[in-house]
């Protein structure tokens, strides 16, 4: 059961990632202006935070089952709306439908996943949702690319869309059993204030997490493939480089050396984490060879791999059953939000390439340091919110 909710990870994920390449030339191609194709790239995550944050809130009323099925099932149907959009305008609408019930699914999955989860495993656990997180990123643009040059982006969409569909049926039966033994067991929760959700320290460390893990991709996504166009290399070196990163992160998730997310203390590991990407950031600022260039990348992926089970592993740790659904809710709303403040704040500030990486490296180190500050103050309780 828990290995088919990866698989509805790793899906949703694909469908994100796959759009990536296509997204603003097919809105060119329908006559978009540079601020509606704009505009068009960000309806999704824009409405897609919307739907993580009502996604916490179902979850926790109903149960992660109903939320599974229902974003399969309704985000199938949006991604075969692709193949009827005739202009600019009409692809705005079929972006924020897509985006909102998209977002239904996610946090869903991974309180699923969270509620199943042995204590003394839930490290590594988190690990292997990671490692298929970045498979998704590795796979995902490479096929959208390829299938958009000898197809089109709604026949893109409209697979996608089958997958979903037949995710969705599947899903019906697979987690029914999951749901009706919930039904038996669960007692009904006490209204939980989401304001209490940001008093706890626990809580907040794997937001601040979340966002900037997120506002370090936006910033890649960026930067990356200009800087590599600017020292006179292709589009397939920024794919290769960006694939680095994946590869190396997806090992560390699967190889014995995950267990170490079970044993050091989440801090510990996104402290460590958060501080190589800032470190490889500012790498990344300073040279100009491709093969550094990898090994940049490289060093982000052992920084990623730290940090994306340390952050999973604090918002489960800082949370029990009856509130997690809002806790992921707001977690991954804060992962949409990190994409859109990257590249928005370097295009707003207009940096080249050097000023962007050493921004976000020393912001990444600034975080780094905040999760750290008062580790040996306080112990963050797993079970009750400081109010």
């Amino acid at each position: 059961m828990r290995g088919f909710v990866y698989l509805i990870v790793f899906f949703s994920f694909f469908d994100l990632f796959s759009q990536l390449p296509v997204m603003s030339p097919f809105a060119l191609s329908l006559g978009g202006t540079p601020f509606l194709v704009g505009l068009a790239v960000g309806m999704y995550s824009f409405s897609n935070t919307i739907g993580n944050i009502i996604s916490g809130f179902m979850t926790d009323k109903r149960g992660p089952f109903l939320l599974l099925v229902l974003g399969l099932f309704a985000s199938a149907l949006s991604l075969f709306l692709y193949s009827a959009v005739a202009d600019a305008t009409a692809l705005l609408g079929v972006r924020f439908i897509h985006g909102f019930m998209e977002g239904l699914i996610v946090p869903a999955a991974f309180t699923f996943l969270a509620n199943r989860a042995e204590e003394s495993k839930r490290g590594r656990n988190v690990a292997i949702s990671g490692a298929f997180v970045g498979l998704a990123a590795i796979i995902g643009p490479a096929y959208g690319g390829i299938v958009a040059a000898k197809t089109s982006t709604p026949f893109i969409m409209a697979v996608n869309g089958g997958i979903m569909l037949l995710l969705a049926i599947l899903a019906f039966f697979v987690l029914r059993s999951f749901n009706y033994v919930r039904k038996r067991k669960t007692k009904p929760s006490r209204r939980f204030p989401v304001k209490n959700l940001f008093r706890n320290p626990g809580m907040i460390r794997a937001f601040a997490g979340a966002f900037f893990l997120m506002f370090s991709q936006g910033v890649l996504a960026l930067v990356l493939p200009l800087k590599v166009e600017s020292l006179g290399f292709d589009t397939k070196t920024s794919g290769i480089l960006l694939s680095t990163f994946g590869v190396v992160a997806i090992l560390i998730f699967l190889l014995p050396i995950n267990r170490i997310f079970d044993r050091a203390r989440p801090v510990s590991t996104l402290a460590f984490g958060i501080s190589l990407m800032g470190l490889s950031m500012l790498f990344l600022s300073q040279i100009e060879e491709l093969n550094l260039l990898y090994v940049a990348m490289a060093i982000y992926g052992v920084g990623f791999a730290f940090l994306f089970p340390s952050i999973n592993s604090l918002l489960i740790d800082s949370s029990t059953t009856e509130y997690r659904g809002k806790a992921y809710g707001y977690f991954y709303a804060f992962f949409s939000i990190g994409v859109v403040a990257g590249s928005g704040l370097i295009g707003f500030l207009d940096l080249e390439f050097r000023g962007a990486f050493m921004l976000t490296g020393i912001i990444l180190l600034a975080v780094a340091a905040y999760t750290l500050l008062g580790m040996k103050k306080r112990s963050i309780d797993k079970s009750t919110p400081v109010v």
